[in-house]
């Protein structure tokens, strides 16, 4: 038995964003409007009486802010347009806007991790970057510094009514937000792909995010004007939050929760900085220690779409990642700040995180230090 849920509605393809005030007011006449820092709220189409402007990461000061300028409006609709975090603050402000208590109420981890509301406003998602898929989500990863960590809100409430994913939006994107987006969402289609809690529907759209992000993400790095290309990051981002969504992700998220959390540094950028490592780590222990295990066929699978070799083997996966990850210049964890003296602290805490049940095999403390080791 198994369950799949994702957004209300999804509406796809180049130009579709000027759609976005039609629908919006389709679910009332106050509109309250989360945006990235680079854009102008003119260009959505949108009121902008009643907008709240983001950088970063979402954190709990950030999400109390946005919530205190929502409640003066009182919306009938959030609309959230630019990255991830931007999605991610709009649907926290969604979710929140009618309840009493405190953010912190509710966030996992760090919080008491009570109940959300099971409603929300709806939300409408704008995703202008190809790698988080947190318009199809049904959750929001929320830095709160005073931790060191990043933890969820999380609750079906917050699947957005409707995704909107244009790739125009996405053709003035920045090459190193291109790199570090795009391999987010090549990791959301792979580990959902190996992890034993796959489906037939979560296996279906990973295979196909895997194709597409493997034909495609370099050349949207070297060439953002190219649309076919961004066409097929977008696609591959809002697949890779469906599978995702209803799969369960794995160690490169496991190690991505504290690291994002003790870096500050952008999810997309800290995925990609262990990505490779992790990835021949998790192979040569289910080698080891469960050489039967069904994910060993999947890793190869994967390497096959990603390389478009129907005869590529694990190792040859392995080789186009690493030469992928050099190629988009990904910088190492220790140009994103992280000290060899934290190493123990960050796998610790990474052992625990909850994306690690979803790994294929059981990662040893030893596996997690040479991980990190290996990427900074």
């Amino acid at each position: 038995m198994f369950t799949f849920a994702t957004a209300g509605r999804i509406v796809v393809g180049a130009g579709t964003s000027t759609q976005v005030p039609q629908i919006a007011a389709g679910f009332g006449r106050r509109v309250f409007v989360v945006l990235g820092k680079h854009t102008d709220v003119a260009e959505t189409g949108l009121p902008d009486e009643a907008s709240f402007r983001w950088s970063g990461e979402p954190t709990v000061a950030g999400v109390r802010e946005a919530l205190a300028a929502a409640r003066e409006v009182r919306p009938d609709v959030v609309v959230g347009w630019g990255g991830g975090s931007v999605i991610d603050l709009a649907k926290s402000v969604a979710v929140l806007l009618d309840d009493t208590g405190d953010v912190l109420d509710h966030l996992e981890v760090v919080g008491r991790g009570m109940p959300l509301p099971t409603t929300s406003v709806p939300v409408v998602a704008v995703p202008t970057t190809a790698g988080t898929g947190t318009e199809v989500t049904a959750n929001a990863p929320i830095l709160s510094p005073e931790h060191g960590i990043k933890a969820s809100l999380r609750s079906p409430a917050m699947l957005p009514a409707v995704a909107v994913v244009d790739p125009a939006l996405t053709l003035t994107c920045p090459p190193a937000v291109t790199a570090s987006s795009g391999l987010d969402a090549l990791t959301q289609c792979l580990e959902p792909f190996v992890t034993p809690k796959a489906t037939p529907i979560t296996d279906a759209l990973a295979r196909e995010g895997l194709v597409r992000a493997g034909r495609s993400l370099r050349t949207a790095f070297e060439h953002g004007d190219d649309l076919a290309a961004r066409t097929d990051m977008s696609l591959a981002a809002l697949l890779s939050g469906m599978a995702l969504a209803n799969a369960k992700l794995g160690a490169v998220h496991g190690l991505a929760a504290p690291l994002g959390g003790m870096l500050g540094a952008p999810h997309g950028e800290v995925c990609a900085a262990v990505l490779g490592a992790t990835t021949e780590i998790n192979a040569r222990a289910l080698r080891a220690r469960d050489p039967s295990s069904p994910a060993l066929d999947r890793y190869r699978e994967a390497a096959q779409l990603l390389t478009g070799n129907p005869d590529a083997s694990m190792e040859d996966g392995g080789r186009w990642l690493a030469e992928t990850i050099s190629s988009l210049r990904v910088r190492p964890l220790s140009a994103l700040g992280l000290r060899p003296d934290d190493h123990a602290a960050v796998a610790d805490a990474a052992l625990v995180a909850s994306s690690m049940a979803g790994n294929p095999i059981r990662l040893m403390h030893d596996e997690v230090m040479e991980i990190l080791a290996r990427s900074s």
